[in-house]
Order: C-alpha cells, then sequence, then structure tokens
C-alpha cells in the first residue's frame, strides 16, 4: 500500500517534470534580414520558367545525357556527400536518445571465501564460501527542464539539413561541371579540325612552293615563309590534344571511369542551347543549396547557445533498478530474492571559474560568424548569378563579332591569294593574311565553347528544382525522417 503510494507521488512527479520542460532557454531562430536586390543587374529579356528542369537535356545530344546519368550514379563525391548525410542523422539520432528514458540490464557473479584465521572470526550462521548472483534491469532519464538536450537536438538537426544541402551543392556542382566540360571538350574538338585542316592546307601551299623553288620560279624565302606557316599550325595541334586527353581524363573521373577517352555526340556547331532561366533574387534564398547549408550552419549554432546557457541550470535524474538478488541459481527468481530500488538526483553549479560562461561566450560568437557567413554567402550568389548573366550576354556579342571577323579574314586571304597568283602582291601579303585567319578560327571555337558553357553557370548559379531532379538520379542517403 505504502509503495503504491509512493509510486503514485513519483508518477505526479515525472508528469509536473514533463510540464516544466516545455520550457527552453537560449534564443529561437529568426532568419537574419538580407539586403536582396529587387533584380538583377544584367537581366536576360528572353529568359523562361525552366529552372526546375533537368535543363542539360536541352543541348539535344544523347552523349552529354548519358555522361550526366553516370556521373550521378557513379561518382565519387556524390556518394561521399550521401554517406556524411548518413553520419549526419545518426548523430541527430544520438541528441535526441537523452529525451527518452535509457533502459539497460547487467547480471553478476559472486564466489568468495574468508579467512577463518583472523582475529574476528566468522560467526557460525555465515556461510563460508558463499556465492551470490543478481540480475537487474535499470532504467535512468534526465528530465529536460531547461532544454538543453532539446537544444542539442535542434542543433544536430539543422545539422543533418545542412549536410543534406551540401549533398545536393556537390550534385549541382557535377551536373553543371560535366555540362561545362563536355561544351568545352566539344570546342577543343573543333579548335583541333581547324588546327588540322589549317596545317593541311600550308603543306600543300609548302609542296607547291618547294616545287616551283626547284623550277626557280619562287625565291627561297617564299618557301621559308610558307615553311613558317606549315610549322605554326603543326605546333599548335600537339597543345590542343594534350588539352583534350587531360579534359577526358577529368570527365571520366568525374563519371566514376579510370581515366579514358570520351565518346562525343553532336559537335560544337550542332549543339543546341538550353533556354535562360528566370528567377528573382529572392528566389535565389529558397533554392540555392549553398545559402541553404549557410542558413541550417546559423540555425545549429543559435540552438546551441541555449545548451550552453542551459549548463548554469540544476540537471535533474530519476534512475531506478529492478531485479533479483540470491545466493543460490535455484532461488534467484522467488520472491525472497527481489531487490529494487529508485533514486532521483539534482546537480547545479555554484561556481565554475568561467567554464560555463565561456561556452556560451563561445556559442554566441560561433553564431555571429555563423550569420555572417550567412550573409557573405548570399552576396557571393548574388555575384554569381550577376557575373554568369554578363558573361553569356557579352560572349554572345563576342560570338556574332567573331564570326564577323573569321568572315572577313577569309576574304581577306582569299583575295590576298588571287593577287599574289595574278602577281600584284609578294607572298607576305597572303602570310600576313593568313596568319590573321588562323587564331581567329581557333578562338571563334573557343567562343562558341565559352557562351554554351556560360548557360551552364547560369543554372549553377540560380540553382532551382532541377538539383532536385538530378538528385533523384544519385544514391540516396539511408537516413530517418528529418521532420520536426
Amino acid at each position: 500500500m505504502a509503495f503504491a503510494l509512493h509510486r503514485r507521488r513519483i508518477t505526479a512527479a515525472l508528469v509536473a517534470s514533463l510540464v516544466l520542460a516545455g520550457c527552453m532557454v537560449g534564443p529561437d531562430y529568426q532568419r537574419p534580414a538580407v539586403d536582396a536586390p529587387a533584380d538583377y543587374r544584367f537581366a536576360a529579356s528572353e529568359a523562361r520558367d525552366t529552372a526546375n528542369t533537368t535543363w542539360w537535356r536541352q543541348f539535344g545530344d544523347p552523349v552529354l545525357d548519358g555522361l550526366i546519368d553516370e556521373a550521378l550514379a557513379h561518382n565519387w563525391g556524390v556518394r561521399i556527400a550521401a554517406a556524411n548525410v548518413e553520419a549526419a542523422a545518426a548523430v541527430l539520432t544520438q541528441a535526441r536518445a537523452p529525451l527518452f528514458p535509457q533502459i539497460g540490464y547487467s547480471g553478476q557473479g559472486l564466489r568468495e571465501r574468508f579467512s577463518e584465521d583472523t582475529t574476528a572470526p566468522v560467526p557460525g550462521s555465515f556461510r563460508n564460501p558463499r556465492s551470490e548472483l543478481q540480475v537487474l534491469a535499470g532504467a535512468s532519464w534526465e528530465i529536460d527542464l531547461w532544454g538543453r538536450v532539446r537544444r542539442q537536438s535542434e542543433a544536430a538537426r539543422a545539422q543533418l539539413l545542412a549536410t543534406e544541402e551540401a549533398r545536393r551543392g556537390v550534385i549541382l556542382s557535377l551536373v553543371g561541371t560535366v555540362a561545362s566540360s563536355y561544351v568545352e571538350l566539344l570546342g577543343l574538338d573543333e579548335q583541333l579540325v581547324v588546327a588540322k585542316k589549317t596545317q593541311g592546307a600550308y603543306k600543300e601551299s609548302l609542296r607547291l612552293f618547294e616545287l616551283q623553288f626547284k623550277h626557280g620560279q619562287v625565291s627561297e624565302m617564299a618557301v621559308a615563309q610558307a615553311r613558317s606557316q606549315y610549322e605554326t599550325a603543326t605546333a599548335q595541334i600537339p597543345g590542343i590534344e594534350r588539352q583534350i586527353a587531360r579534359l577526358e581524363n577529368a570527365v571520366s573521373i568525374l563519371v566514376g571511369r579510370n581515366p579514358g577517352p570520351i565518346a562525343r555526340g553532336k559537335t560544337i556547331k550542332t549543339l543546341a542551347g538550353p533556354a535562360i532561366p528566370a528567377g528573382l533574387p529572392s528566389q535565389l534564398l529558397e533554392r540555392r543549396p549553398d545559402i541553404l547549408q549557410a542558413e541550417q550552419q546559423l540555425i545549429a549554432a543559435n540552438a546551441l547557445i541555449g545548451a550552453a546557457r542551459a549548463l548554469y541550470f540544476p540537471s535533474i535524474s530519476l534512475t531506478g533498478a529492478l531485479g533479483s538478488t540470491s545466493s543460490q541459481l535455484s532461488n534467484l527468481f522467488s520472491g525472497p530474492a527481489r531487490t529494487w530500488n529508485f533514486a532521483g538526483s539534482l546537480i547545479g553549479p555554484i561556481f565554475t571559474a568561467g567554464a560555463i560562461s565561456g561556452q556560451v561566450a563561445q556559442a554566441e560568437a560561433t553564431q555571429k560568424a555563423a550569420a555572417d557567413n550567412y550573409r557573405q554567402v548570399i552576396q557571393s550568389a548574388f555575384a554569381d548569378v550577376s557575373n554568369a548573366l554578363i558573361d553569356r550576354q557579352k560572349l554572345v556579342e563576342q560570338l556574332a563579332a567573331q564570326q564577323k571577323l573569321v568572315a572577313a579574314l577569309r576574304d581577306y586571304s582569299r583575295l590576298s591569294r588571287l593577287q599574289y597568283d595574278e602577281g600584284y602582291v609578294p607572298y607576305s601579303t597572303v602570310l600576313q593574311a593568313e596568319q590573321q585567319l588562323f587564331p581567329a578560327e581557333l578562338n571563334l571555337a573557343a567562343t562558341r565553347a565559352a557562351s554554351l558553357s556560360a548557360l551552364v553557370s547560369i543554372y549553377k548559379a540560380l540553382g532551382g528544382g532541377w538539383v532536385d531532379e538530378a538528385a533523384a538520379l544519385a544514391p540516396a542517403p539511408a537516413t530517418e525522417s528529418t521532420s520536426p
């Protein structure tokens, strides 16, 4: 009867503790004010709502699509990021655990004999030697009266979400890097075609000049000039081939292969370009993984202030054990062998020489740094978008100008050769025209690739739902739900 009454009192105390446990010390998170521009500095008039689509398929190249699918499935960085999410989820599970009673068990056996050759003889009723067996089930629970455990759980959950955003950031970077690298490969392919075509033309010119020199029709200087043209083109080829091989190796690693060749689909001239995605600066805060990651890190730092401040207050713990103790195994589970105990403890600080205040100050400083980092990431994101938009705009203009330049130089080269053949101008005039045309054609191929890569950079800078579309193709981390 007395035990039942005492148990009811304990239950009432626990209920009261749970009601009081609704209080949490420390500041609740509020998103910092951000001075976001109303519009992008170099907004594109032809932008369309394509930020949530698998934009890389708009290039119209199945080979590129396959490379991105392969990269999402096999890239080591994505796999590492997924494992990091799993680790963060495990940390959250650990942080939440103290909110619930911790139940365990223990058992021990003892066999001992006391010396009878002492000044204090062993009583005759005392067994010597004797045995003791004990089996106990125990429970302990720290009542989270001031919210320390809940603040730690809040921080761990925010870190989990930050790690997930870091994974989405890896996926964003991976897709963009594979796409831009592939476009760059096609641009280098075009440069190699130009170099080899030019080398072939110069080789034929050199052959003709050597034949004419043999018959005394041209001077040795003309032959030397033709040879210099040929060697100039020839010298460009190994450098371009080296860049192609290194870039192929880089793409191979991105897709999870050993270094090796990469297949091609379309040429740089036939590759389509995705539409420019539309968006406002305010939307950037909701869809860029690095911004979302920085905010979750800020939430975690904010929660840890409360966890540190809670150390100023006492911690209350309840413990209990229920089991059996007996000197005979046959009597271990009999009624008289039953044993139990329960206890409560109250522990609080009086003087810590700054140990707690130091932790609070550290947490507050970390929160300030996280807030500043959040604002810095946002400003960097605005700059990324602005740079990507102006790059695309000016590269399109540069491409148009470069195309006109190449067309003009081709006419110049054609006309100068006609006049040379008619004897109106020396060969140095032809040489001058062709020396300008060759690098201009190489620059045209590079500019065409850069203008398409700029579209990739815009999608990377803006983020968007396409990251989730890509993440669905990547290995998913095995985590528990992150819902509150």
